[in-house]
């Protein structure tokens, strides 16, 4: 008899667990290791140059560890929410074994041959549908042939991890996850708290440099001497422009509720935004509201396909077409942003 296997074990998504499925990432997951040393190097380099020069530089000794324990702590706060986006369920949406028997149709244009030379129509479950949200916006859910579900609002398939993701906002490869509704809080303080990180690193080596300035009397000698502070500004400034930017944009889509795959797809769509409720209830929606617990229990043990068999469905060409425009955007919004909104642009042209 073979022994059962657990959810995380047969799961059809491109995820990668760890510790028996207690941790999911995404598949690109690798790309994590990237983003600990950009954070990690300069972090170090700081601690063991400017800070350590700093104890002896400023007024009191006090004020030099404050300045290196400032410096820890901000690190390890960033680190943490790394961890928070990284490893847990953005909002995955469970797929179906089979699509939802209540909307299949069958299409009498199109049928394939049996025994005995019938004819039996091809069955097809349609491509959108309307739903109520909130009793009083009426808005379509597209259908998902690899979930075998009709997305709930907001909801899009993520092309890199290959799920359904709930309020999904768009895969980042920093993190090497999807951001959706679970991990986004988390996402937008780890790009604000690495965007404070940068500045006060720039603020503190450029004091370092100032005090080498004043010792020396000219500045090419205190670079000399100090040349960790300058390049710490520089690679400072250079993220900032990167990270300080992220949050800003992304301070206005909460302000708005939208989300980067929303802004950028549906863009061109003139109309009232169905889901914003005001700026102050945009930011307690975000921030205030208990993060729900995820619809997957990656640890339980998976159950037997259903012993009836699967009902098949024709893929579309207008399907096939959506999907190939999915996985261009998909990949184009985590990569670069600033790309996208230039092809955007340019088609609107």
């Amino acid at each position: 008899m073979a022994k059962p296997q657990r959810v995380y074990q047969v799961w059809k998504g491109r995820n990668k667990f760890m510790f028996n499925g207690r941790l999911i990432f995404g598949p690109d997951a690798k790309s994590i290791v990237v983003t600990l040393l950009l954070i990690l190097v300069p972090i170090v380099t700081f601690c063991s140059n400017v800070a350590r020069n700093l104890l002896h530089e400023v007024s009191t000794y006090t004020t030099g560890y404050a300045i290196m324990g400032v410096a820890i702590m901000l690190t390890v706060y960033v680190l943490v929410l790394l961890f928070l986006t990284s490893a847990r369920d953005p909002g995955i949406v469970p797929r179906n074994l089979h699509p939802p028997e209540e909307d299949v149709t069958y299409d009498s244009s199109a049928s394939i041959e049996t025994g005995g030379g019938t004819q039996t129509p091809i069955p097809r479950v349609p491509r959108t549908k309307e739903v109520l949200i909130d009793g009083r916006i009426v808005v379509k859910v597209k259908y998902c042939d690899t979930c075998k579900l009709y997305r709930p609002p907001r909801c899009s398939h993520c092309s890199v991890c290959d799920n359904c993701v709930e309020r999904f906002d768009h895969h980042c490869p920093w993190v090497g996850q999807c951001i959706g509704q679970r991990n986004y809080r988390y996402f937008f303080l780890f790009v604000t708290s690495s965007a404070l990180l940068c500045i006060f690193i720039f603020a503190m080596s450029a004091l370092h440099l100032k005090y080498q300035i004043d010792y020396y009397g000219n500045v090419w000698k205190a670079i000399k001497e100090s040349p960790a502070s300058v390049i710490l500004m520089a690679y400072c400034f250079f993220f900032l422009w990167f990270v300080g930017g992220l949050a800003c944009f992304h301070l206005y889509l909460i302000s708005t509720n939208q989300t980067t795959y929303e802004n950028f797809r549906y863009r061109r769509e003139d109309g009232v935004r169905l889901y914003d409720r005001g700026c102050l209830n945009n930011f307690l929606e975000v921030f205030c509201t208990k993060i729900k617990p995820s619809r997957n229990n990656f640890r339980t043990y998976a159950q037997e396909n259903e012993s009836r068999p699967r009902t098949h469905t024709r893929t579309t060409p207008e399907a096939e077409t959506d999907r190939r425009a999915k996985v261009e955007d998909d990949r184009e919004i985590g990569g670069d942003l600033l790309k996208i909104s230039k092809r955007r642009d340019v088609e609107e042209a």
